[in-house]
């Protein structure tokens, strides 16, 4: 986990560096009075955290320092406190239920959000402690995304169920369930189509896709995992609210931090919906998606 400390701390160092920025302006003054308060409220907005945790953060700067002289040390500390305090508990691996064989995984997220890969690194690291993984190209309408999940497949040596271009991704989920069941593979994962510019389709797709999973298990999907990409900064919150409107969202997963300095926009979606934050990604190889640590996160992210 060191390793990956070091890479998370990387990737974020971009989202580090805006903080800063904003950080050193407000505490030009050293005094922590109403205007140095002000201005590192608008630091922290800026810096993707979003409004109600910046009220939050400056509400408990308030009550413990307000009128003290402080050092940027000693502002950066408390800071990563509080951003650990606001992620603690959302920071919950994904646990799969031996009792279902095969634990279902439904992942959504709008195209290009990483949903594929991050089903790729799962599989994988599932395949290293010892659990059979099934994957399912369920996003029929990108070849792309067919190809990519079937080389993942190579690469873990877990089934891939596909179809032909277009195909109806719900019958796929069942034939994949059934087969998954009857190999006592231990977790299924399934792709799916995020063509949110078609949003009543796509809504329509999903719905159909649990229908027809449930004929076969009652209880499934046992976990819809919301794939979202970093660099989106605030439109993060709102994929959430329209996801969430579709399917009963029960975690997430924030891939690109590397590629972004938005990375405060994981504390604004665990303040906002406290749904748990499963995994991140800082990279393309399989190790650089981790279970989500908050103290490491929130230390990371002030630098």
């Amino acid at each position: 986990m060191a390793g990956f400390f070091a890479r998370l701390k990387d990737g974020l160092s971009r989202s580090t560096q805006k903080l800063s920025t904003g950080l050193a302006g407000a505490l030009t003054r050293r005094k922590l009075d109403d205007a140095a308060l002000e201005e590192l409220e608008e630091a922290l907005i800026t810096a993707d955290l979003g409004p109600a945790v910046a009220r939050r953060v400056i509400a408990s700067f308030r009550r413990t320092r307000f009128g003290r002289e402080v050092t940027d040390a000693e502002v950066r500390a408390s800071l990563a406190e509080e951003i650990a305090a606001i992620l603690a508990p959302v920071a919950r691996p994904l646990v799969l239920d031996a009792t279902k064989k095969p634990h279902v995984v439904l992942v959504v997220g709008v195209n290009g959000s990483g949903k594929t890969t991050t089903i790729g690194k799962m599989a994988l690291q599932y395949k290293r402690a010892g659990k059979r993984p099934v994957l399912v190209a369920g996003d029929t309408f990108r070849a792309a995304a067919v190809e990519q999940l079937q080389i993942w497949g190579e690469r873990t040596g877990a089934p891939v169920v596909a179809g032909a271009q277009n195909a109806d991704a719900a019958g796929l989920a069942f034939d994949a369930l059934t087969r998954a069941a009857a190999d006592s593979a231990d977790v299924l994962l399934i792709d799916t189509a995020g063509r949110l510019h078609n949003k009543a389709a796509l809504m329509e797709e999903l719905a159909k896709v649990i229908r027809v999973l449930r004929k076969q298990d009652a209880s499934a999907p046992h976990s819809v995992l919301l794939v979202l990409d970093a660099t989106t900064g605030q439109n993060a919150v709102q994929q959430v609210r329209v996801f969430r409107d579709m399917v009963a969202v029960t975690g997430l997963v924030v891939t690109k931090l590397d590629g972004s300095a938005r990375g405060g926009i994981v504390v604004a979606l665990a303040e906002e919906f406290g749904l748990p934050v499963h995994a991140v990604g800082v990279g393309e190889k399989a190790e650089d998606l981790q279970a989500f640590e908050a103290l490491d996160f929130a230390r990371g992210l002030v630098g």
